[in-house]
């Protein structure tokens, strides 16, 4: 049995190696060429990335700094995901014109929307500068000036590096900071909304549907990209003119098939794909049961008020989502940590890992690497878990309190950086929290408040928990604070910020809200983060040592990637369906018949437009249908994750096929351990986007900038 055992884990272990991966663009000649040639690829790598003319990155923006988009017209059209413009949409919507439940479309230039500090941001060129950034650090031995001094290195070279004026340099560390690359960016400020399907297109099925397949979700949004009359970056202007791109993604109209090639090109945000099993232990086991239970509470209130209030609906919309996305991601991750058997796999390639080191001879340098690993995991365990409670509660799901924590950082400016520090984080928060009051309430806050500390005062370990909240009435805490607190309204909260430094320090220093919060901000930072920032430390500069081994052990071909960091990269597969369990297997592409199966008249989740139900009913699906029925969305194998959200689903050729926006609940460990049986991600048909366009909305302007061509078609003629 433990024969056999072992012959399915290293079974494993050769489908891990030939699956995955989050490759850098500039970096793909080679081992990655030869495999994405093998699943089928027609184009080369230089199609994907070069610097001396137009390439496939040229069209693949960074979305504001969390998503990543795509340029499909000459004239700067971008696409990218509906909850990735999300916030843009509502900060439009009002119960006058409500385009989140009715959608919006521009059919002129002149109507379309400019968003305050929504911006792209474009990948010039990348460089590898690890040799400039590791200069002397080597021969130092602490490792806080260690970090120090690459700090330093960082921030010379990225004045000194060559660039335009209207350019950045930005220096990300790969590999656990074994490797440094530099990127020249450009940034365009001037973002304006195009269209958005309502949402019950653009997130049907909702939380309910977050995460699973099969999936009906038309997840997309337009905007363009204005520059200055020399195409270059510029804030917004009426003078601004449509960005005309280096390069623009043509449009696929032939569709997929199971076993066709599918690349996903865009900035996958954070993965810890190296981690040890001791800390995927501690992560499947204790911290994010601990996640998911505030969240849990968070969300069930909200949720309450949002099916009785529209106002409040509109109010929390994008909040909700966002909330929503990690809970049950997280939820997710844990089943396919345990589903996946994750971290028998990873304690095994620890013993091979082990038996690698002692083959080259090499225990002085990482011998006890796992050891200082169960060490370190096991002394931090209290301090993340009481971390996790502090940041869910306080600084995330409480809002109250997280403005409340605002005031208490504006309190700490004083006493570290002086008096005009003070004076100019005061106007900042003065000036800056209007959005925030806009979108807040608290009757809704209240309620979260009282569900969460019970929570925190309960489950979060009791060493670190401040005297005041020791044997409490979380309910009448509750009631005195947000009938007293003059941080429930944005009039209070200007109120308390007016006067001289002194004045306002006592006026704070009287509001219940700020109180609790000091009180809890002071115990974690005095007891907690001290001990987890240094623990933390170390665990850093091991994980960067067996990151070095790992590079140093394995062959060349060894499919090592590194870590998401929000930089471009590229993860390449094939449309492929899954065996979730047994006796179910999943196709990969659903149709809108799919939609009308779900339909539930009303529902805030399920309900659809009486345009599209005539649609469906008439079969009006113009030339996007496949025999007569209409693809929605498809799955496959590329490895994403968050960050990915509107990122390009390319074809061998290098055209749009469809618009990342998931991944399957089963696969949400990809994160940590990606299993190529069971992760796969979601995109949206294209072919789907363009008919809500065309058939839906009847914006055949946007229609006619497109380039849509039929490569399959095409390649059959030649033929």
């Amino acid at each position: 049995m433990k024969f056999l055992k072992l012959l399915l884990l290293l079974f494993v272990f050769q489908i891990h190696a030939q699956q995955g991966g989050m490759w850098i663009p500039s970096l793909l000649e080679g081992m990655n060429e030869k495999e994405m040639k093998s699943l089928g690829m027609k184009m080369s790598v230089k199609d994907i990335y070069e610097t001396n003319k137009s390439s496939l990155k040229d069209a693949v923006p960074h979305f504001n700094g969390g998503c990543t988009s795509e340029v499909i017209s000459p004239k700067g059209l971008l696409l990218t995901n509906h909850h990735c413009g999300y916030g843009q949409i509502q900060s439009h919507s009002s119960n006058e014109h409500d385009y989140l439940a009715d959608g919006f479309w521009a059919f002129k230039m002149e109507d379309e929307l400019p968003n305050k500090d929504l911006v792209v941001t474009f990948i010039v060129k990348i460089e590898d500068v690890t040799q400039q950034v590791l200069e002397g650090v080597n021969a130092l031995s602490n490792e806080a000036e260690k970090q120090k001094k690459i700090q330093e290195n960082i921030s010379t070279l990225s004045n000194s590096f060559p660039k335009e004026a209207w350019q950045e340099n930005k220096i990300r560390t790969f590999y656990d900071g074994n490797q440094y690359l530099l990127f020249v960016t450009e940034t365009f400020q001037d973002v304006r909304l195009v269209g958005a399907p309502p949402t019950s297109i653009g997130k049907f099925g909702s939380d309910t549907d977050n995460w699973v397949w099969p999936r009906h979700t038309g997840d997309f949004s337009l905007f363009r990209i204005y520059a200055d009359k020399n195409n270059r970056p510029a804030a917004y202007s009426k003078d601004n003119v449509p960005y005309t791109p280096k390069h623009f993604l043509p449009i696929s109209l032939d569709g997929i098939a199971e076993d066709d090639f599918t690349m996903v090109f865009g900035y996958p945000g954070k993965t810890n794909e190296y981690l040890p099993s001791v800390a995927i232990n501690q992560i499947a086991n204790e911290l994010n049961p601990a996640r998911i239970e505030i969240r849990d509470q968070a969300l069930k209130v909200a949720d309450g008020f949002m099916r009785k209030d529209n106002a409040i609906k509109i109010q929390y919309a994008s909040k909700y989502a966002s909330t929503a996305n990690y809970w049950k991601k997280w939820q997710g991750e844990t089943l396919g940590i345990k589903k996946s058997n994750a971290i028998a796999v990873k304690k095994e390639a620890e013993k091979k890992f082990q038996e690698n080191v002692i083959k080259a001879n090499k225990q002085k340098e990482y011998g006890t690497l796992l050891s200082d690993f169960e060490k370190y995991y096991n002394e931090i365990a209290p301090y993340a878990l009481a971390r996790d409670y502090f940041n869910e509660t306080v600084l995330r799901n409480t809002e109250l309190l997280s403005v409340a924590f605002k005031f208490y950082q504006l309190e700490q400016m004083l006493s570290t950086k002086g008096e005009q520090a003070f004076t100019d984080r005061k106007n900042n928060l003065y000036n800056g929290l209007g959005d925030f009051y806009k979108d807040f309430s608290p009757i809704v806050d209240e309620k979260v408040f009282e569900q969460l500390l019970v929570l925190y005062t309960t489950k979060s370990p009791k060493q670190f928990l401040p005297s005041s909240l020791n044997n409490i009435d979380v309910h009448q805490l509750s009631k005195n604070i947000y009938s007293n607190s003059k941080l429930t309204s944005y009039v209070g909260a200007k109120e308390l910020l007016t006067g001289d430094t002194k004045t306002i320090l006592s006026k704070i220093n009287q509001d219940p809200a700020f109180v609790l919060v000091k009180s809890m901000a002071d115990s974690f930072l005095k007891e907690v983060a001290p001990s987890y920032d240094a623990l933390n430390l170390k665990i850093t500069a091991l994980q960067r040592n067996y990151m070095k081994a790992q590079l140093e052990l394995n062959t060349k071909e060894s499919r090592i990637f590194p870590d998401a960091n929000s930089t471009l990269r590229v993860t390449y597969g094939k449309v492929k369906g899954y065996e979730p369990r047994d006796g179910v297997y999943y196709n990969p592409v659903t149709y809108l018949d799919g939609v009308m199966e779900k339909y539930i008249p009303g529902d805030y989740e399920f309900d659809v437009s009486s345009k599209l139900i005539e649609l469906i009913k008439n079969k009006d699906y113009g030339n996007y249908a496949e025999k007569g029925k209409m693809p929605v969305c498809f799955i496959g194998t590329n490895h994403t994750t968050g960050g990915n959200s509107g990122s390009p689903a390319l074809d061998a050729y290098g055209n749009l096929i469809g618009l990342n926006f998931d991944r399957v609940w089963e696969g949400t460990m990809s994160d940590i351990y990606y299993d190529p049986s069971l992760c796969r991600n979601i995109m949206v048909d294209i072919r789907y986007v363009l008919f809500v366009i065309d058939k839906y909305a009847n914006a055949q302007n946007l229609i006619e900038e497109l380039q849509l061509v039929h490569p399959k078609k095409n390649k059959k003629n030649k033929k």
